[in-house]
């Protein structure tokens, strides 16, 4: 297995489950220092355990990326304990599904503060470092959701603001070395695509069935796909890529 990210350290938000732990997985594998975020503390812990066994370096904080507080404090923590902090993957996220008629404040403000304004707080802290050191790379995770999607205001919104907020921090931080990209999964089997399918009232095989007959490669994805996209953003090689969402989604989206 490569090692392109050996003395890399990789911070990722929300990355005990799912896709973010398929992106933890697989930055460890290739040689990064790893640190999780996540409010999930019995995912952390089982992801923490695994990931130790497995021979990998590991920083875990159970904190909530809508907590300015929990993101500096764990920011601080991971680089006083590996000396860099030179990727950061913005992956947290919720879903409060419903249409606009029905969706509560509750419901619209839970969704923009873990993924809008959590992405916000941590990529401001992470710069903190990066521009010191002159080398970073943030990648957020957006969504085709953001072109627009029925019962999806809240999280449509938000995945959309994290197209701005790319392209403007790309802007901002690209004379000091970091660059800043974002990957947009198409459908992907994971625990929120299981709870989209139990609140349609849907066994999972068939919504995943009828899902993918509309998908131009014919098949769903997988964690293993979307962490595919966010290494080559995160990889040194690709330093003149910066401002770009990319969809992953297996077909085109405009």
């Amino acid at each position: 297995m490569g090692q392109r990210f050996e003395g890399k350290t990789a911070f990722v938000t929300g990355g005990s489950r799912g896709i973010g732990r398929a992106i933890v997985e697989q930055f460890a594998q290739e040689g990064a220092n790893v640190a999780i975020i996540d409010v999930n503390e019995e995912a952390l812990e089982g992801a923490a355990s695994e990931l130790r066994e497995a021979g990998y370096s590991v920083y875990t904080k159970v904190g909530s990326v809508a907590n300015r507080e929990d993101v500096e404090l764990a920011m601080k923590e991971v680089y006083e304990m590996f000396g860099s902090i030179d990727i950061l993957v913005n992956n947290a996220g919720v879903i409060r599904d419903n249409l606009v008629f029905k969706m509560t404040d509750e419901d619209w403000l839970t969704v923009m503060n873990v993924h809008l304004t959590g992405a916000f707080y941590a990529s401001r802290a992470a710069q903190a470092y990066m521009t010191k050191q002159n080398y970073g790379r943030i990648i957020n995770l957006s969504s085709t959701s953001a072109l627009g999607n029925r019962g999806q205001a809240n999280y449509s919104t938000a995945k959309a603001g994290l197209q701005g907020l790319t392209k403007t921090l790309a802007i901002e931080l690209g004379r000091y070395g970091v660059t800043v990209n974002a990957v947009a999964p198409g459908f992907i089997e994971t625990d929120m695509t299981k709870a989209t399918a139990e609140r349609m009232g849907v066994p999972f095989d068939q919504f995943v069935e009828f899902t993918t007959k509309a998908i131009p490669v014919g098949r769903s994805g997988k964690p293993e796909d979307i962490a595919n996209a966010v290494l080559f953003f995160a990889d040194e090689k690709s330093s003149f890529v910066s401002g770009q969402i990319i969809y992953v989604a297996g077909g085109p989206r405009t």
